[in-house]
């Protein structure tokens, strides 16, 4: 349970932090201030770099100590600020390769090319670039995460820099202090209050407006999947998108069309977080899934409690929520959040195809 702290006037509202594009982004912090962050007293996962929203990081360090497990990585990684560990799970291509190869499908060849050939290549490379050894340079990018009273990063794209000439490490070094300056030191009220405050709530309110009536619609049409584009089709939602914030936005349509995209996205990350929506493909385009009318996703996790429930390692408690989240994502999309996954759970749990035994295991009927 987090405890209000006496002054709360510097973490904003989270209706607010949409408009902070840090909260967004992979921030490229410092190892040092990611172990300080301030977690938010309002939502837990949601971290301050003073004034700044931060859920996501980038970093790059030395590898110092490291432990395998049967699904996941964990290594230690320091940036000669501090330390921290990262959680970074084996991918398919990874676990493939390290098992013994039982399949009898055959790949069409030729004298110059061999797709068996190439497949292997592939993941040697893959494997190369993710089983680190001490000393090794790595770069990580995920979410921030306090897990048994420590800060850690959990993992969703991470790889070995080899960077014999120290190139990319000097280039890390010139780009990280410039955004210090230009954007992680200034206070987030600066880059978006302007002089009229009236104009500034206004604009947080047509957020939450958006995300409210966004949340209506996918619930009253069922819809399975949508993008941006799609959104900016539905004519009640693009109308209340396009509510003037300013008397300069009604005179420039360009200004508009800008508002109208850039609310959607906030909207769209604001249901992401909550866990109602995640996304599902990258390319060509941003796909978003409704996940509670995701009906494979539920079935998948059923299934998966089902059987493994019956393993002697999870017959007391059940399964543990990491290890359902993990070969989620592993078998169904890599793309899945934590938020979402806690939703079908408790979709499952209302249709009672599940049980929660503890707060973090659950168990099949």
């Amino acid at each position: 349970m987090h405890s209000e702290p006496e002054n709360t006037e510097e973490e904003p509202l989270p209706i607010l932090w949409g408009l902070d594009p840090i909260f967004s982004a992979f921030a490229k912090l410092y190892i040092k201030d990611i172990l300080e962050l301030q977690e938010s007293y309002r939502v837990p996962g949601i971290f301050f770099y003073k004034t700044h929203p931060v859920t996501k990081v980038d970093i790059l360090g030395t590898v110092v100590h490291k432990r395998e497990r049967e699904d996941f990585f964990s290594y230690g990684v320091d940036d000669s600020t501090g330390v921290i560990n990262c959680v970074c799970w084996k991918n398919t291509f990874w676990k493939e390769y390290t098992k013994p190869s039982t399949s009898n499908i055959s790949y069409p060849t030729t004298a110059a090319f061999n797709v068996a050939d190439q497949m292997r290549k592939l993941q040697q490379v893959v494997q190369r670039q993710s089983c680190l050894e001490i000393g090794d340079v790595i770069r990580v990018r995920g979410h921030i995460k306090n897990s048994r009273q420590q800060r850690e990063i959990i993992a969703c794209t991470y790889y070995n820099v080899e960077d014999p000439t120290f190139a990319h490490q000097i280039s890390w070094m010139l780009e990280v202090p410039q955004l210090y300056r230009h954007f992680y030191d200034k206070p987030f009220q600066n880059a978006f209050i302007s002089s009229d405050k009236k104009e500034y709530l206004s604009l947080t309110g047509l957020v939450g407006q958006l995300t409210e009536k966004l949340k209506e619609f996918l619930q009253e049409t069922k819809v399975h999947t949508f993008s941006l584009k799609d959104l900016e089709t539905v004519e009640s939602l693009v109308k209340l998108a396009s509510l003037p914030v300013n008397p300069q936005n009604t005179a420039a349509g360009g200004l508009v069309s800008k508002q109208v995209h850039s609310l959607f996205r906030q909207a769209v990350q604001m249901l992401q977080e909550s866990g109602l929506v995640f996304q599902k493909f990258c390319f060509p385009e941003e796909i978003f899934q409704v996940t509670e009318q995701d009906k494979e996703l539920c079935k998948l996790t059923k299934e998966i409690i089902k059987e493994d429930s019956k393993k002697e390692k999870y017959a007391e408690k059940g399964c543990h929520f990491n290890h359902i989240f993990s070969c989620v994502r592993q078998s169904y999309n890599s793309n899945i959040s934590e938020a979402a996954m806690q939703q079908v759970l408790s979709i499952l749990e209302c249709e009672s195809e599940v049980i929660r035994t503890t707060d973090n295991h659950y168990a099949s009927f």
